[in-house]
């Protein structure tokens, strides 16, 4: 029976400090401990998915005893694994939530390097792994050594086997995926404007963009808006949703949320309408809870009325 798999080349551990007002330049004292998890786009989609009831495999690198835990964390949640084990260590991301301004100011670090004899064992392992898939997920950051053209090989070569693939990616890595026309992309409202290299004055602009995004050979295009919601663009159908208000406590993990409710929604075959209330609801509930906490089936399942969709002409 095959499964989502997740992608993620260049992951971290995730360390998210929680302060009552960050002061920047100045001495600032923990009241909590640190919350540690293992982190990157694709290993959050996969949590998210484990949380939804989801059998899930994570593939991408590791290194070092940092990456040992890592691997035995997602173990431990019951997430299936298939990490290549490299030189040197995992890097480590600080997520510094403050709670007075309501604002995550994120820190992250390169990362490893990757040589070309791992590139050459892994993509042995992806292409088993393609056999078993039935959606791929592709997101974050790349590490040293990985070119920006790797997103757009590995969707080719899912495609080759019949696999749709979801790009969560920005900037140059966003570009060279596209060229490969994955099945659906994530892209937040800044990482289109960068993609387009301009400003985008109204919500129009931002649709055009996208209906352009899809005439070129993609099948869904999902644009986050932040507390906006979001719009769900396909081939014969858009919609805009707007979610129900929540107190934000961190933006942690909001965006893999909504792709994770995504993948669960395309492998339950839910219309767009749907799959765009199940997407947006996902993520509003990820962005309401401290830290790297997500959402669960049963919140969704509670809530996804509560966000108002819109069909758009």
């Amino acid at each position: 029976m095959t499964q989502p798999l997740t992608m993620t080349l260049n992951p971290a551990i995730d360390k998210t400090i929680t302060l009552p007002t960050f002061e920047l330049g100045g001495l600032n004292r923990l009241t909590h401990k640190p919350v540690i998890d293992p982190g990157g786009k694709g290993v959050n989609v996969a949590k998210v998915l484990n949380q939804l009831n989801t059998p899930v495999t994570a593939t991408g690198y590791i290194a070092g005893q940092s990456g040992q835990k890592f691997v035995e964390e997602l173990t431990s949640l019951g997430i299936n694994t298939a990490f290549q084990n490299i030189q040197g260590d995992i890097r480590t991301n600080l997520k510094i939530v403050d709670q007075s301004r309501e604002q995550t100011t994120e820190i992250n670090e390169p990362g490893f390097s990757v040589e070309d004899k791992d590139i050459l064992k892994f993509n042995q392992t992806f292409d088993e792994l393609l056999n078993d898939t039935s959606y791929l997920v592709l997101g974050g950051s790349t590490p040293k050594g990985i070119g920006d053209d790797q997103y757009r090989r590995y969707i080719e070569l899912a495609k080759q086997k019949g696999v749709k693939t979801i790009l969560d990616a920005s900037g140059s890595a966003l570009r060279e995926g596209l060229k490969a026309n994955p099945y659906a992309i994530k892209p937040n409202i800044h990482e289109l404007e960068e993609l387009y290299d301009t400003s985008f004055e109204t919500k129009d602009d931002v649709l055009k963009a996208s209906h352009q995004l899809v005439e070129g050979g993609v099948q869904l295009v999902i644009v986050s808006l932040g507390a906006d919601g979001a719009l769900f663009v396909g081939r014969e159908e858009s919609y805009e949703v707007n979610p129900f208000k929540i107190v934000p406590k961190s933006t942690v993990g909001a965006g893999d949320s909504m792709v994770g409710a995504i993948v669960y929604a395309l492998n339950h075959n839910f219309s767009l309408k749907q799959l765009s209330k199940w997407s947006t609801t996902a993520g509003t509930i990820t962005a309401s809870k401290a830290g790297t906490n997500v959402c669960t089936l049963a919140e969704i399942e509670e809530l996804v009325d509560q966000v108002h969709v819109q069909a758009i002409k």
